[in-house]
């Protein structure tokens, strides 16, 4: 059996589901696309293709390997893009929650069932029909519980918008014991460099005690100044518009030492080097075309 246990975003990992980019179908057509950067991409005729994205995620996989990390990856299904495993499930604690996602990407959670049968029944819970709430929102980190969320009375216009009032209050009901504390995300489908699609691409803590931060992700001043005091602001790193929409906050953490990165993101490895990290370099621009980066790609199930 597996033994969930998820806490934070650094803790040393042991478990972790890397989703896959075999078989994941044809470039979409332009209204079948979920967030602005992949429309972006497709109308301008660069949409990633499929063997270099399994190129990308391959190095991911061997980087997990080198640092000893147990790798599931989902049943390849055909034609289906199964990379984002974040936005399928999440754990926090000792909890599997099922994500309520956008309705065509059920299967991609049927496709991780092979490792739902290392886990306990009790510890798997399925929100109801109404809480939406998807991985990249959800950030446990020690005694607190960071969501991403949109509560605009214009929430059901937002493809862009994951995560509900609903999906926020789910939480805070589920892990009573936790300070739960939501952001406003900024929401656009036609500005990618405006768009936040999930709270990690615009924030994300990482080991001694660092953060990343783009301030307008936020749609409330506040609340950014909270992260940022929260952190204390020599810890922070701030990130442009420009590198939002590269996704430089969506990087992954093994360790509190160790944080997987994109090569072409030099500016935050250098600053992550000079402040005692290893940085574990990767190509995962073509990837990121798709409006995902690091983090959502990986679904943590055990750290130590």
């Amino acid at each position: 059996m597996l033994k969930l246990n998820v806490k934070d975003e650094i803790a040393p990992l042991k478990a972790v589901v890397l989703g896959t980019a075999e078989s994941s179908g044809p470039v979409p057509r332009p209204e079948d696309a979920y967030d602005p950067k992949s429309l972006q991409h497709i109308l301008a005729g660069s949409y990633p293709k499929e063997e270099d994205m399994v190129k990308e995620m391959d190095a991911f996989a061997q980087v997990f390997e080198k640092h000893g990390v147990q790798v599931f990856r989902p049943e390849v299904l055909k034609d289906c893009n199964q990379i984002f495993s974040r936005d399928i499930a999440f754990v926090i604690e000792d909890k599997l929650i099922k994500a309520n996602i956008l309705p065509h990407r059920e299967e991609e959670f049927e496709a991780i069932l092979h490792v739902l049968e290392y886990i306990h029944p009790d510890n798997i819970l399925y929100p109801p029909e109404e809480v939406h709430i998807e991985g990249g929102d959800v950030m446990p980190w020690n005694d607190h519980i960071f969501i991403g969320t949109y509560t605009g009375h214009d929430y059901p216009d937002y493809i862009t918008a994951r995560t509900n009032w609903e999906g926020v209050e789910y939480i805070k009901k589920m892990f009573p014991a936790k300070k739960v504390k939501s952001f406003e995300l900024r929401k656009s489908i036609e500005h990618p460099k405006e768009n936040a699609l999930h709270l990690d691409c615009c924030f994300q803590p990482i080991g001694k005690g660092k953060a990343i931060i783009h301030k307008n992700g936020f749609l409330i001043e506040d609340e950014y100044l909270w992260l940022v005091d929260y952190f204390g602001k020599e810890n922070v790193f701030e990130i442009t518009a420009d590198e939002m929409y590269q996704m430089f906050s969506n990087v992954f953490s093994i360790s509190p030492e160790v944080v997987v990165s994109e090569r072409g993101f030099t500016r935050l490895n250098n600053w992550l080097r000079d402040h005692g990290f290893t940085v574990e370099e990767i190509p995962y621009a073509e990837i990121s075309k798709q409006g995902g980066l690091l983090r959502c790609s990986t679904m943590p199930l055990e750290r130590e």
